[in-house]
């Protein structure tokens, strides 16, 4: 039975008399609302808002932030980065690739002010900077050189400081680590930039291999076929995951109010 009628019928049960509260109900619970005199639909003010909310999220154009954690913004952690943020922009979404360079970034020094101020208290570098970008973006991927087996010392100081500081920039939104290395250590790194994401509630998002190209001359990740499709395959598991979050459903799992933090040794 379409909406019109549904309408018809309902008038005439009613017998030609004012809609009566089981009806209403009725047409409630159908999606229809009463019309005025002149047959307009009258709609409830939640309702409206809630809608011009669907339709603002529905029509924003989603972006993945994207960090480069090499001191080199043009070498082969940009290159699988770009990469990514390339295949991303093919999906209609926007693609900012943030360099970390060669400027200090200070480590976190477990002050705790961040909590009362709201973000960390050395704003002398740009991990303020990328907290704001980050609560303006939807999806967040890290990529880092790998240094004795590790990423980029500065890379984890920005991260550590930016999830403590400012995670509920991060929370529930998808992420990935990329990782670029001459020969070895590659996956060791990967796995020490994963560890925070899954930390922060945070949906790690996959791809065809782990997220690792290889090169040491800049250019030559370029050249490294497979690592490149890893990366491409990456940015459509990303895209593909961001319309799913951003269709209407509800954004985030419910969580216990409470968190349960537990000390071995008492």
């Amino acid at each position: 039975m379409d909406r019109r009628d549904f309408i018809k019928k309902t008038a005439l049960a009613a017998a030609g008399t004012a809609i009566t509260a089981p009806v209403a109900a009725m047409l409630s619970a159908a999606g229809i609302h009463e019309t005025d005199g002149e047959g307009t639909q009258q709609s409830s003010p939640a309702a409206d808002e809630e809608a011009e909310q669907t339709n603002e999220k529905a029509n924003r154009k989603m972006k993945v932030l994207l960090i480069n954690g090499s001191p080199r913004p043009d070498g082969n952690t940009f290159g699988a980065l770009k990469e990514i943020a390339t295949q991303l922009e093919k999906h209609g979404v926007e693609a900012e690739i943030v360099q970390i360079g060669r400027k200090a970034v200070r480590s976190c020094i477990a002050c705790g002010a961040c909590h009362k101020k709201g973000e960390c208290v050395f704003n002398d570098d740009l991990c303020n900077d990328v907290a704001r970008k980050m609560a303006h973006s939807d999806a967040l991927v890290v990529g880092s050189p790998v240094y004795y087996g590790q990423p980029n010392g500065g890379v984890l100081s920005l991260m550590q400081r930016l999830f403590f500081s400012s995670g509920r920039y991060v929370q529930n939104k998808p992420a990935a680590a990329v990782t670029v290395c001459r020969r070895g250590g590659a996956t060791a790194a990967f796995q020490t930039l994963n560890m925070m994401f899954q930390m922060m509630n945070m949906y790690v998002v996959g791809s065809q291999y782990w997220n690792i190209a290889y090169g040491m001359n800049k250019g030559e990740a370029k050249l490294d076929s497979e690592g490149m499709q890893t990366m491409r395959t990456l940015a459509n598991n990303m895209a593909w995951l961001l319309e799913k979050l951003h269709d209407g459903s509800p954004s985030a799992p419910a969580r216990e109010n409470e968190r349960h933090s537990m000390n071995f040794i008492r």
